[in-house]
């Protein structure tokens, strides 16, 4: 598989553990509704209205890497998988980044105090399960996309036990004569 087709998985993944990550910290600091949005607001969330096309994007760029799996495992190609590093410093690196932006954005200057918010630590200790989150369900769907390309081309993936017994060296072939004169003798062995 394509390492590029690996990271248009996981990326779509990794953004949206990362938003849920963002809305459950906003939704334990400001518990009640009102309030959440109205500090929403006033910190440039308003953007949130197109969350369902960017939701729809990023299935869409989930699907086509799925699909490029799939098509890479039938033929034979091997998997690349995004490093699990990746999972582990990408998002809460983009819920910095994406707290400073918004605010920024919002005021029209550099708003570096948005790590200062209520909603900053939790939002970014949250990153990490959420991150862990999406590290498995992009390896189980890339792992089921290979499965279903290995089972449309009809080939069987080799395991590691399979390719071990496969490289065993061969032992030599036993034939076993019967003596003439002794028939009720143990046959000879005679190696070939």
């Amino acid at each position: 598989m394509r390492r590029s087709a690996a990271w248009l998985a996981a990326v779509p993944l990794m953004l949206g553990g990362s938003q849920l990550a963002h809305a459950v910290a906003y939704r334990i600091v400001y518990p009640q509704a009102h309030v959440r949005v109205l500090h929403m607001l006033a910190t440039g969330h308003s953007y949130f209205t197109q969350a369902p096309i960017v939701l729809a994007a990023a299935c869409a760029c989930l699907l086509v890497s799925l699909a490029f799996a799939a098509l890479d495992a039938g033929r034979g190609r091997p998997s690349r998988a995004v490093p699990a590093a990746a999972f582990a410093l990408l998002p809460p690196l983009a819920f910095a980044l994406q707290e400073v932006l918004e605010l920024s954005l919002h005021t029209g200057t550099f708003a570096w105090r948005a790590v200062l918010a209520p909603t900053f630590v939790p939002g970014l200790l949250l990153q990490l399960p959420f991150a862990l989150l999406a590290y498995i369900v992009a390896r189980a769907l890339l792992r089921a996309a290979e499965r279903i390309g290995h089972a449309l081309a009809g080939t069987v993936p080799a395991s590691p036990a399979a390719v071990q017994f496969a490289l065993a060296p061969v032992a030599p072939v036993v034939r076993l004569e019967a003596g003439r004169r002794l028939a009720r003798a143990p046959p000879r062995v005679v190696v070939v």
